[in-house]
């Protein structure tokens, strides 16, 4: 549950806490007081979207933070998620998060100890707590947030069912798209493939090799050349290993080499150093004779062959011609044709492919066929629990005679949805199915089953928008759940119903209700006022827990605007002891 969530710096309020506990935690205050701040807080400090006109010119920024005490399987999820994040809890298993946001719209975020984004407020907020507000009201009036609510409501086995058919339904709308694609653009797209046949033919005639004209360009170098190297190697080869040009007195390097190390060597039993130089002499020998080596079969080697020299300067004018239209060299060009064979490859729409095409645009559409009408089927099935469950909570709500029904219906084939036969009915499908899931309301027997909007009053509305509510935390959901005025529009007796379901829930969820009613007020386990202080040049608000004499007295202000009324209070005070035995009952 969150313990305690301190506000500073946020519409009216200056800095104020809230100390939270289990159970029913009311709020209220005088209409302007700053209640929906607190609701603001609690967005804000589970990753809402900032608002830099709520924050306060002084000090400039807004900071909300909570302390958090979880238990369970929401503890384990929660606590191993924030770890892995980086985020530590407390020693004594709380965990502090905070939101901070400037005037400038900057926003900041902090959990477990650590900076964070503040998308993992919001994450760990939808583990953690559920808001249902009269915008949620609102929301629900939608046929897709209708269906999305039933949905929730069949629980994780029809998820999988349904994220099975979404799955199934891309893949089947995509290979439709490829294949209408491939049919539209088969003109297009033959003559990008006759290009591409062109320049693949074009580069298999002169099939460049790899790092060819790097190889061919020093060829041609050499070539060119040749007499001057020719002549070069030669000298060299005559320096190191004497020849038949050589004079007959002239030594070679080889020669005086071996002179130089006979020389040393006699002289090595006399000093030892001599001897050494004499080895390294013979290693000099032996390296010159590998370059005279070299040297030859470099002159054998090399030939001033015209008709060779002509056929590289051919060569290369052909790799230059492709280089000018694929590449930067031979190695960009072989990677081009690679390239354009893949892509060929998925041009060429033959008849073979397009059958084929059509082959698993068939076998795709009865795939999603068949799961859309599983779907349709676990749908019906939870309509009936929910529609049943739902109308059990209006009973308790002074609804006693209304009943809901949740229709499942066939959704009608349109323009912007493919049609497909599901359970032997023509519908138009889409990613959720085939279904329009449609909330209905009969008011009273003998009425005719309304949707929602048309057939509930405003507190008609909020009431059955509570038993939806109430049904969906008993079949789970986060631990702590805030009601923000969803009693709007609601009074006496029905009221008094209200607070009983809110106490209710309370007994297995901390619930954080924002109301105008005493009637509701009465069931807290704890009753938090909103105070609007206007004394200095500027308003602000503070929150402060109000118990016993306080209590009654708030209760009579609610009541009839009186909070000093003896007649007042004494209402209050039998309105809470009425409260009080509905509880421990």
């Amino acid at each position: 549950m969150l313990e305690e969530l301190r506000i500073t710096g946020l519409g009216v309020i200056e800095d104020t806490t809230l100390p939270l506990t289990g159970g029913m935690n009311v709020i209220t205050g005088e209409t302007g007081a700053g209640k929906t701040m607190v609701v603001t807080g609690l967005g804000l400090l589970f990753g809402g979207r900032a608002d830099a006109g709520r924050v306060r010119a002084e000090p400039g920024r807004a900071v909300v933070e909570g302390r958090l005490r979880l238990a369970g399987r929401v503890a384990e999820t929660v606590s191993a998620r924030i770890i892995d994040a980086g985020g530590e809890p407390d020693e004594d298993g709380s965990v502090l998060l905070s939101r901070t946001v400037t005037t400038e719209g900057r926003s900041r975020a902090h959990l477990g100890g650590r900076s964070m984004p503040v998308s993992m407020l919001a994450e760990v907020g939808e583990q953690v707590l559920a808001v249902h507000g009269q915008s949620d009201q609102l929301r629900l009036l939608r046929p897709a947030e209708q269906r999305a609510a039933l949905d929730r409501f069949a629980g994780p086995e029809h998820e999988k069912l349904l994220d099975a058919l979404r799955e199934v339904y891309t893949r089947w709308r995509s290979v439709v798209d490829d294949l209408a694609s491939r049919r539209r653009n088969a003109r297009e797209r033959n003559r990008e493939a006759d290009l591409l046949r062109l320049g693949l033919d074009e580069i298999t005639r002169v099939d460049p090799q790899p790092g060819e004209d790097d190889e061919l360009k020093a060829e041609a170098r050499r070539l060119e050349h040749a007499e001057g190297l020719r002549t070069a190697a030669r000298l060299a080869q005559q320096c190191v290993a004497g020849g038949m040009e050589a004079a007959e007195d002239t030594p070679d390097v080889t020669t005086l080499l071996g002179t130089a190390r006979r020389t040393l060597d006699g002289q090595s039993s006399t000093d030892p150093v001599l001897g050494e130089l004499a080895t390294r002499l013979e290693e000099a020998a032996t390296l010159v004779a590998d370059v005279s080596a070299e040297l030859s079969t470099y002159l054998a080697g090399l030939d001033a062959d015209p008709a060779r020299l002509q056929a590289v300067y051919e060569r290369r004018v052909a790799l230059r011609a492709l280089t000018r239209k694929y590449a930067d060299d031979t190695d960009g060009v072989i990677a081009w044709a690679e390239r354009a064979r893949a892509q060929l490859s998925d041009l060429e729409s033959s008849d073979e492919l397009l059958d084929e095409l059509d082959r698993e645009v068939s076998r795709l559409a009865g795939e999603v066929a068949e799961l859309a009408g599983r779907v349709s089927v676990a749908r019906q099935e939870a309509a009936t629990r929910f529609a049943a469950q739902v109308t059990t909570e209006l009973a308790g709500l002074a609804m006693p005679h209304s009943r809901v029904e949740v229709g499942v219906l066939p959704r009608p084939v349109g323009k912007s949805e493919p049609g497909l036969s599901v359970n032997g009915v023509e519908v138009g499908i889409g990613p959720d199915g085939g279904d329009e899931v449609e909330l209905r309301l009969l008011a009273h027997p003998g009425a005719p089953a309304l949707p929602l909007q048309r057939g509930a009053s405003g507190g008609e509305l909020s009431r059955v928008m509570l038993a939806i509510e109430v049904v969906f935390a008993g079949s789970g959901g986060p631990p702590t759940l805030v009601f923000d005025e969803v009693d709007a529009g609601v009074g006496g007796q029905a009221a008094v119903e209200i607070g009983r379901r809110l106490a209710r829930l309370a007994r297995s969820h901390q619930v954080l209700v924002v109301t105008h009613l005493p009637q509701v007020a009465a069931f807290a386990d704890r009753h938090l006022v909103v105070v609007k202080d206007t004394g200095g040049a500027v308003t602000t608000s503070g929150v402060r827990v109000v118990e016993d004499t306080e209590r009654a007295r708030e209760l009579a202000r609610m009541l009839a605007g009186l909070p000093d009324s003896d007649l007042g209070i004494a209402h209050a005070e039998e309105l809470l002891a009425v409260a009080a035995r509905e509880r421990r009952a």
